[in-house]
């Protein structure tokens, strides 16, 4: 009789230990994802913030383009492109309405493209107004820098978990910068110059998106003429006789006419360091 009641009270402990331990399980899970939630929330309400704020802060530094843009049409228009699709599965035509929502005319005789010399193509139009670059409009002003992604039918934007520039083609900031650089340049007027890297064995590549899309979306009934502004250091060989140059002449339209110029770093230095030179003596 007693070792039944052992057994009975033993069953009943066991018994309360599942229980125990099952309660405290799926509180563990409820905890979890009641954290998922809110960092995802987080996430979305921090990147639509910078977003926000960058727009509101550029229409403020350039008020010749405030009134014709208003930053929550323009969010709204960003987050339609990526918000609720697969992170691998968003196409540059899917910004196509964001392009529509940002009213910015293009500055002729002031665009400049880059490739691989973003940071000193940057550094110059920091210091000076003469030249401007993709990421020095609105559109690219917003974005540059971030990465923003969505899942299969969520409402959220995660920032972190996204995939790479090459992980897949269509991923949500490849597609933009496609987007916005195709934008970019067939809205080019006038003469219009490209920061290439001297140091570089190849200072064009097909493959870039200068070399890809830009060069390829310019107009030749509104581009007078492309230059080349090859950036080169004291030890650097590479000249404008670079055999990568012919190939970047056969992507551009025949009837865009091509230059291309030497130009020292020393020199790019200095009109950086020195508002006071004119822009012209710069590049």
């Amino acid at each position: 009789m007693e070792s039944e009641q052992v057994k009975r009270h033993s069953g009943r402990n066991r018994r309360k230990l599942f229980v125990i331990g099952f309660a405290v399980l799926l509180i563990v899970v409820v905890v979890i994802a009641i954290i998922c939630g809110v960092t995802a929330q987080n996430n979305s309400h921090s990147f639509r913030n910078v977003v926000m704020e960058r727009c509101e802060e550029y229409l403020q530094k350039n008020s010749h383009v405030t009134r014709n843009n208003d930053c929550k049409i323009i969010w709204a228009a960003f987050e339609q492109a990526y918000i609720g699709k697969d992170p691998c599965d968003v196409s540059p035509e899917a910004y196509d309405p964001l392009i529509r929502s940002v009213k910015q005319d293009a500055v002729c005789n002031s665009m400049l493209f880059w490739s691989k010399t973003k940071q000193m193509a940057h550094a110059f139009t920091a210091k000076r107004n003469c030249l401007v670059t993709l990421e020095d409009t609105l559109l690219g002003f917003m974005s540059d820098g971030l990465t923003w992604c969505s899942k299969n039918k969520s409402k959220e934007t995660f920032t972190t978990g996204c995939p790479g520039w090459s992980d897949c083609q269509n991923n949500p900031v490849r597609s933009f910068w496609l987007k916005a650089s195709i934008n970019f340049a067939a809205t080019a007027c006038g003469n219009v110059s490209v920061m290439l890297n001297g140091s570089l064995e190849t200072p064009f590549s097909n493959s870039s998106i200068f070399g890809s899309v830009e060069v390829k979306n310019l107009d030749p009934n509104k581009v007078k003429g492309l230059t080349v502004l090859l950036v080169t250091k004291d030890t650097d060989v590479t000249t404008c006789r670079h055999p990568s140059f012919p190939n970047l002449q056969t992507s551009l339209n025949p009837n865009i006419p091509y230059n291309c110029r030497e130009v020292p770093y020393s020199r790019v230095e200095g009109c950086i360091s020195d508002p006071e030179i004119p822009c012209r003596s710069c590049l």
